[in-house]
């Protein structure tokens, strides 16, 4: 299915402006269908067409269907075209700009439809209309919580004949915001409730009003509901007043309770508001255990990378009291492993879970390679590629298999601590998604005889563990072309889970 986007660019003459203003419009639309217990379906004229006169025809660029009521339309028609005269309410809210709501019901779905069709105005154009239709197929006497409901989609609707919603920079906050059916306030331009739905009703009795709130300055109510003794936000009554439109949260009672207003304006004048709310009581409280269990696991890093720290000093200062340089070496060597967990807890310990950018990890553990050799070496060590963001299930032990090869390179590979030494990292997507790695230098290759399943080497031994045993991937050693060696690791990605977040 074509996007908004695309059909607009492909298919009208609206420009970039005017395709902002009508995502703008579609990010919050779900309210007029909620409100509206009806479909909503955008169209827009299609090339050529002129203001106020006959337009080709109509294309549909977006739908949204209500969460309050049965649906008119269970089919698409994002991307149908209907011409000119096949929907006259369209044409006549074209051409005179104005909401439409003559006829009677149509039948031709085999249920009775009452449409619609309201023009969207962004400032002295029109955009496009978009076609509001109920199914009456339920019909029944509206109850005071509908009859509010349709007099709010009433004045929304005017509201976007006469450009005046969306509200510019006051887009809803994605799926965290509060919906038609959380809790609905009705407020009159003094910011008074007249009208409060059950939902709102009891949000607020939570918080600790007990009265009724229809008749209450809601700004003033809340303020004194949430008030703790220290310094109030001086907003809050004005938002809660209805002059601004705006997303709050207050807290009173151990309740939370997130609330949206939107400031109706009709004919120039504001005659009140909407205050949709919703009791996130037990989402921020969930969000605030997540936040304490995050904080005690990068705690747990942390303390981890200090006490992996403090065996390396101790092995480096062993290393210094031994007198036998096989022993000696075999400490240096240890330190080094631990240094390379250590880098990964360390980077564990500054993030929100448990993904890790592994080009920083890989950066430092070549940055330590290079410095552990010897002083005379002329080797720098350098990386080329991305490993990308990786879970710590495979980022620890990469980090020793970077390690071991590394050193091997510079130890056996490049003896003369002369060359080139390079880290190559790919990742493969695809069915089969893998990363790639490819340790190569020009050094003296590998001997004649060399077999990595039967070498005595600790730290080939413990790449081959690594790479093959726990990660399930792929080792292999060849020459390099041109001379030296190449160390091939392939790791495949698909079997680890990404950690569940906190989002």
């Amino acid at each position: 299915m074509p996007t908004m986007s695309d059909l607009v660019r492909t298919r009208t003459d609206l420009d970039a402006a005017d395709l902002e203003w009508l995502h703008a419009l579609v990010s919050d639309w779900q309210l007029l269908a909620d409100l509206s217990f009806a479909d909503l379906v955008l169209w827009l004229p299609e090339r050529g067409a002129v203001p106020r006169a006959q337009v080709p025809g109509w294309v549909c660029v977006a739908q949204m269907r209500p969460t309050t009521g049965p649906t008119a339309y269970p089919q698409d028609l994002v991307g149908k075209v209907v011409r000119t005269g096949r929907r006259g309410l369209i044409d006549v809210a074209w051409r005179e700009e104005r909401i439409v709501r003559e006829g009677d019901p149509e039948w031709g779905s085999g249920i009775p439809v009452r449409e619609e069709s309201i023009p969207v105005r962004r400032g002295g154009k029109i955009l496009g209309v978009i076609q509001r239709s109920t199914n009456l197929s339920s019909a029944r006497t509206p109850s005071r919580l509908e009859l509010t409901y349709l007099q709010s989609a009433s004045d929304l609707a005017q509201m976007i004949a006469e450009g005046r919603f969306p509200i510019p920079n006051q887009e809803p906050n994605l799926v965290r915001s509060p919906r038609v059916g959380d809790g609905l306030l009705r407020l009159d331009k003094a910011g008074r409730v007249t009208y409060a739905s059950p939902n709102a009703q009891s949000a607020y009795r939570r918080l600790g009003m007990a009265a009724d709130l229809v008749g209450e300055p809601l700004g003033e109510l809340t303020q004194r509901l949430v008030d703790t003794g220290e310094p109030m936000e001086e907003s809050l009554v004005r938002v809660l007043g209805g002059t601004v439109a705006r997303e709050v949260e207050v807290e009173a009672n151990g309740s939370v309770v997130q609330l949206r207003t939107i400031p109706l304006v009709v004919s120039g004048s504001r005659i009140g508001a909407i205050v949709l709310l919703r009791d996130v009581t037990e989402l921020r409280w969930r969000d605030r255990e997540l936040m304490t269990k995050d904080a005690t696991i990068r705690e747990i890093h942390h303390r981890v990378k200090n006490n992996l720290q403090t065996v390396a000093a101790l092995l480096r200062l062993q290393a210094r009291r031994l007198q036998v340089p096989e022993a000696r070496a075999a400490l240096e060597e240890a330190v080094r492993r631990v240094g390379s967990i250590a880098i990964v807890h360390e980077t564990l310990s500054l993030t929100p879970d448990e993904m890790i950018d592994f080009d920083e990890i890989a950066d430092r553990v070549i940055t330590m390679a290079g410095e552990v050799s010897a002083p005379e070496t002329q080797v720098v060590p350098k990386r080329i590629g991305s490993f990308g963001v990786l879970p710590a299930q495979i980022a620890t032990p990469l980090a020793m298999v970077l390690t071991e090869l590394l050193q091997n390179a510079l130890e056996h590979g490049l003896p003369d601590r002369q060359g080139e030494l390079e880290v190559l990292a790919a990742r493969r997507e695809g069915a089969q998604p893998r990363l790639e790695v490819v340790v190569s230098d020009n050094g003296v290759g590998m001997p004649a005889d060399f077999d990595p399943e039967r070498t005595t080497s600790l730290g080939l031994q413990i790449v081959r563990t690594l790479v093959v045993g726990e990660l399930g991937g792929r080792l292999e050693f060849k020459a390099r072309p041109g001379g030296g060696t190449e160390v091939f690791v392939g790791i495949p990605l698909t079997s680890v889970k990404r950690p569940t977040g906190t989002g």
